[in-house]
Parts: structure tokens; sequence; C-alpha cells
């Protein structure tokens, strides 16, 4: 068991580069601040209470991590409901919260949440009130695209963060084509498998020690469940790191999925003063992608028959959840317990119920329907989807 916190050197100093060459004045120096303060500043602390884990708590040397279960697939294709639903299995299944993410040590969490115990009692609430005028400030404008809370379970993406590892960085910092968080099971080199074990390969190893603390805190008999669009392309590294892994890869058709992730992400990339052209250059790289993150996964699962793994269409998720997650349990042998059976049932019906106002098309991006049939049409051949493409 690894005691050191990781951290990716060669990605920071590329991102200071990459900060040091912005031509915008205000948007560099936020960058450089970021990098050459804070960063160092929070990511050694995170280091020093990481290395006392395993000192302050010999009981995480005996947290072993078994058959973790990870949700992967493109962005917008229905991997936060299939997590949110299949996390309300709460006897069965340990998450990250977002605060959790943030905080990779298991000393921190424990600390933070002694805080957060002794709150209410003693302080009158008042540091829970702070944090929620915080997350609606923070996430309030978002939350019809994606809802986002300290105290909602995450993408576990984001505990990579202070390791300069997470693709969450390409929102706050997005060098699409110069940085690169998702090809990782095929990354460019004269010996990619070797490339990928040397790198990607221990990016996970540590992954795995911040899921043994996450296992730790909440109860080590449990399973680790994970959600990460990010990870679709690190599926075969995922799987040498945990060969008992299960997966659950959600499918949306592309001329939904598509479209609905470059304008999530493409919108943040305007806030940040980008010119058209440069916002342009972005989302062709993004649909680039979009094609790699639909038949990548599917091509591993192929290359791996002993990897247990269920598809789960956007389509069913939302006309019957409750139907859908039984039918991902029954694929991935988990037996469905009587009460989260009717857990389920009360949670599918509200999510029937559930609208979103968040709007897209292809056209919108410079995209048509023949895009979608010359890169997708064996896909639609192969899961169903309906073509109705005019030719």
């Amino acid at each position: 068991m690894s005691m050191l916190f990781y951290f990716d050197f060669d990605n920071y100093f590329k991102m200071l580069r990459l900060a040091w060459g912005e031509p915008s004045l205000r948007v560099r120096s936020y960058y450089l601040a970021m990098l050459l303060l804070y960063v160092p500043l929070v990511s050694t602390f995170h280091a020093i209470c990481f290395a006392l884990d395993p000192i302050l708590f010999p009981s995480l040397r005996r947290t072993d991590v078994s058959n973790p279960v990870f949700i992967i697939g493109h962005g917008r294709s229905g991997t936060t409901l299939t997590f949110r639903l299949m996390d309300r299995d709460e006897g069965r299944f340990s998450s990250f919260l977002l605060w959790e993410c943030y905080f990779p040590s298991l000393l921190q969490k424990k600390a933070i949440r002694a805080i957060a115990a002794i709150d209410r009692p003693w302080l009158g609430g008042m540091l829970g009130r702070m944090v929620e005028r915080f997350e609606e400030k923070r996430y309030g404008p978002s939350r019809h695209m994606h809802e986002m809370g300290l105290c909602l379970p995450e993408e576990d993406d984001i505990s990579l963060f202070y390791s300069m590892a997470a693709g969450l960085w390409m929102t706050k910092m997005p060098w699409m084509g110069e940085l690169d968080f998702y090809y990782v099971d095929t990354w460019p080199g004269k010996e990619t498998v070797k490339r990928r074990q040397k790198k990607g390969h221990k990016q996970m190893v540590f992954y795995k020690e911040l899921v043994r603390r996450q296992l730790c805190l909440n109860g080590g008999s449990k399973v680790h469940l994970s959600k990460n669009p990010y990870w679709t392309g690190r599926t075969q590294t995922l799987i040498d790191v945990f060969p008992d892994a299960r997966f659950v890869l959600n499918l949306r058709d592309p001329r939904e999925a598509v479209p609905s992730l470059i304008k999530l992400t493409s919108s943040g990339w305007k806030q940040m003063g980008w010119s058209p052209e440069r916002v342009q250059a972005s989302i062709d790289m993004l649909t680039k992608q979009s094609v790699y993150n639909y038949r990548h996964p599917l091509e591993v699962f192929d290359n791996n028959p002993g990897t247990r793994y269920a598809i789960l269409h956007y389509a069913m998720l939302k006309a019957d959840p409750a139907a859908a997650i039984e039918a991902v349990y029954r694929d991935l042998d988990m037996p469905v317990t009587q009460r989260y059976f009717d857990a389920l049932q009360t949670l599918g019906t509200k999510q029937k119920k559930h609208s979103t106002t968040f709007r897209y098309s292809l056209e919108e991006f410079g995209l048509d329907e023949r895009w979608i049939d010359t890169e997708f049409g064996d896909l639609f051949e192969r899961f169903g989807w309906a073509k109705d493409i005019e030719e």
C-alpha cells in the first residue's frame, strides 16, 4: 500500500507553460496564481495528511478494494442518473461525496465529519448555513444542466484534481489538444502498453488508495461505486488495476448526447472570454473525442471477455428507471434486496416526472445528421436506434 501522494509533474509544468502563453493578461494572471500559489500549498497539505493516514488509522491496512463498479460512457448519456439511483443501495455501495473528493486523506475526511457533527449542537448550524450559501452561489446557476452539491455523490475524477491528473482541469483551463486526460489507454508512444503502465497505471494505483480510504471511512465490506464519463478512455487501465471490476456502460442516441455535451462544455469556454475561433477548434476536438468514447469501451470489453459489464440505454433509463436498474443488476450478477427494490420504485416514479430546461441541437454546433450517420451508422444498427436521416 502506497503512503505517498501522487502528483503529475509533467502535467503541472505543461500547464504552467500554457498559462504563461495566454494572450489575456487577466486570464494569464489568474492561471499563474492558481498554479504557482494555490496548487502547491493545497497539494502539499494533502500529501502530508495522506502520508499520516496509515500511521493514525491501522485499519486502513486491512481494508481491501473488491469488485468495484464503474459507470462510464459518453457525457450526457445518463451516467449521473444511473449513479444516483444505484448509490441509493446504501447497504451495498460506498461512494465519494463531492467535498470528499477535494479532501483525499482519511484524516481530513474524519476531521471534517467531526466538525460537522458539532456544528448544529454547539454552533447552531452556522457552518452548515455558510456551506449552503456557498453551494447556491457556486452551483446554483448550472443546476438546470447538472445538479451538483458538496454533499451529493460525484465523479471520482475530482479526487485527482490536486494531483494534476483530473479531467476536471479542462473546465478550469480548457486547453483542448494540449492536455490529455482522456485517451489514457491509447496514449501515444513507441510502446503504448508500457507507457500506460508507467503513467496511467500509476495514476490508477494511487486512485485505488483513495478508494481504500473511502471504504475505510464508510465500511470496508461495501463495494465502491464510481461514475466517470472522463474515464471512458481508460477502461482498459481500470481493468488492469481492478481485475475484478464490473462496469455499467451508458449509451444514448448520439444525436442527443453529442450536442448536449458540447453545449454544457463550451459554455465554460465562452465565459473565459475565448475567441469564437478558439471555441470552435475545441468543439471540433470534442466531437472527435465523442466518437472515441462510444467505440473504445465496446472494443475493450470485446478484448476482455472475462470482464462483467452491463449496457444501459438512456431511453430505457428515462422510460422506466427502476426496471432499467434492475436489468443492470441482473447483468452484473448482483441480487436486488427488497428494501432497495422498494426504494427503486419510489425513485423511479420521481424521475419519470423530472424534466429539464436544457435544450440543444446538432445544427447549433455546425454538425448535422449526416455526420452522425457516417461516424455512428453501425452502432445505430447494433443497438436498434432509429435512423431517420434524410438522403
